[in-house]
């Protein structure tokens, strides 16, 4: 006790001075030492919802001696984003995201400055154009076509899944892996037969090993001094940094040696950042760092909308049927859907943009950091503290939204929100300067595959569940998978033949 009585000193010290110099959010009363670590409930935008309820709609929340605050409306999560984003637009990196990113060498985890805007840049002039999203159009509808025929071969050729409930987040999560890998490296890992190659197998080993790693310090990231019981596993770190390293780099030769052998350049991320390297004066960190962000931020969270949204619409067969009339009418039975009918399908976009008002996948975004003292909603936030928009709140927010929980597409029929950063009513893909460069890229293909679920199937619940009984809570993390995956019989809509992939090699 006399050994650790002189660490907590200076932290309750400094405690005590942040309260009386500044003016700092109300909130729950943080306890010594872990402040209101053992306060917040696993599921945190939800609590952070019901302390809202009881605080106001910015809020303190003490990770040890780390200040989180917390916002939960509309106009304070405009004052984070827009007023005050330049102060608030450093991000907060863990001891594990730090080494991940090479201290913030990627666009994810960098700090605001001109390392962040060249490489945001980059994103923005080059990587996500409307151009380039045409010309990867052909690997999306692919790997989209390619998941309506699994499940069509299952739930119509399996034995043992004939009849039965299938898991969807199986489906959805193999569009995510191949759409991403092929956007971003180029490559397809798993065969027709959903069989992954030995490049693949490496692949999602790295993406476990990452988040086995980022996992294993949380407590310590909070509390100083427990890092001295809890040191970074240097050795550990080092080699998950070179074993991803070295995967990307023999894809990145393969690219490079077969631009030189064909003479021309392939739409893939890959290839664009490897061209033009020397243009942005890109580091080999960097390029690694933005491919592996691609990955992170493109692979878990389309399949978690996509499998809300079915949940949603077996809950709500009204809406299912809806949607279905209008790809009746739209695009018939003797054709598939393509991203080129989007405009012709106003209630389909509309279905995907409740989905992501409901249950946007990042519900507390990724935090900000504030790089100088600011104020915001009228109280103090001081440099260093972490920033969250609680984008979930702000989207069920009944002094905005009518009729905040109800499942209703038709809301954006009789008003069109942006959900691209400009309306701070709905901000699944964020806001101002941090606001994510490939949102056109994940609506697209939410609405791909959402269309072609609908268009090629109708949906029940499985196990003679009523759809009253599906289970709609959520599961703790950054992201938020359903807590029960959701299981669903689906019955062909189409003749056979509409159900047949046409590969795409590209």
């Amino acid at each position: 006790m006399m050994i650790i009585l002189p660490l907590l000193l200076p932290i309750i010290f400094f405690l005590v001075y942040q309260r009386l110099r500044f003016r700092l959010p109300p909130g729950p009363r943080p306890w010594p030492i872990v402040g209101n670590l053992y306060d917040v409930k696993p599921v945190r935008f939800r609590c952070y919802t019901e302390w809202a309820q009881q605080y106001g709609p910015i809020i303190s929340v003490w990770f040890g001696s780390v200040l989180n605050v917390v916002v939960s409306n509309s106009e304070l999560a405009r004052q984070v984003l827009k007023e005050k984003d330049q102060q608030l637009a450093d991000r907060h990196r863990s001891r594990s995201a730090a080494k991940f990113s090479r201290d913030g060498q990627d666009l994810i985890w960098a700090d605001y400055g001109p390392h962040y805007v060249k490489v945001r840049k980059v994103c923005t002039l080059e990587l996500f154009t409307p151009k380039r999203l045409e010309a990867l159009r052909p690997i999306r509808e692919d790997e989209v076509s390619a998941m309506v025929e699994s499940i069509f071969n299952d739930s119509t050729q399996h034995p043992d899944k004939i009849g039965k409930g299938l898991v969807l987040r199986s489906y959805l999560g193999a569009v995510a892996f191949n759409n991403i890998t092929r956007l971003a490296f180029g490559k397809r890992f798993m065969n027709d037969e959903g069989v992954i190659d030995d490049q693949g197998k490496e692949f999602k080993a790295i993406v476990a090993n990452g988040m086995k790693l980022g996992a294993s310090l949380a407590m310590a990231e909070h509390i100083p001094w427990l890092r001295w019981f809890f040191p970074l596993e240097e050795e550990a770190f080092a080699r998950h940094g070179e074993r991803r390293d070295r995967l990307t780099r023999a894809i990145m030769e393969e690219h490079t040696a077969a631009r030189l052998k064909t003479g021309g350049t392939k739409q893939h991320f890959v290839d664009a950042l490897l061209t033009l390297q020397k243009q942005y004066d890109l580091s080999d960190d960097t390029v690694i760092g933005l491919l592996w962000d691609m990955i992170t931020a493109g692979m878990d969270t389309t399949a978690i909308s996509v499998e809300w949204a079915m949940a949603e619409l077996i809950k709500n067969p009204r809406v299912q049927q809806k949607a279905q009339d209008e790809l009746d009418r739209v695009i018939g039975c003797e054709r598939v859907l393509t991203e080129l009918d989007f405009s012709n399908l106003p209630y389909l976009q509309c279905v995907a943009k409740e989905a992501l008002r409901l249950h946007p996948p990042t519900p507390l975004m990724l935090p900000h950091k504030a790089n100088a003292n600011v104020k915001v909603g009228g109280y103090d936030i001081p440099k260093g503290s972490n920033v969250h928009v609680n984008v979930w709140a702000v989207a069920r927010d009944p002094a905005v939204w009518k009729d905040p929980l109800e499942f209703r597409p038709e809301r954006f029929v009789e008003e069109d929100v942006d959900m691209k950063g400009h309306d701070y009513r709905l901000l699944p893909f964020g806001a101002g300067r941090r606001v994510c460069p490939g949102a056109q890229l994940g609506i697209n293909l939410v609405t791909s595959m959402l269309g072609h679920l609908l268009h090629h199937f109708s949906w029940a619940p499985a196990n003679g569940l009523t759809p009253e009984e599906i289970d709609m809570s959520e599961n703790p993390g950054l992201v938020t998978y359903m807590k029960t995956p959701v299981q669903a019989l689906p019955t062909p809509r189409l003749t056979p033949i509409m159900y047949k992939r046409i590969a795409v090699d590209m």
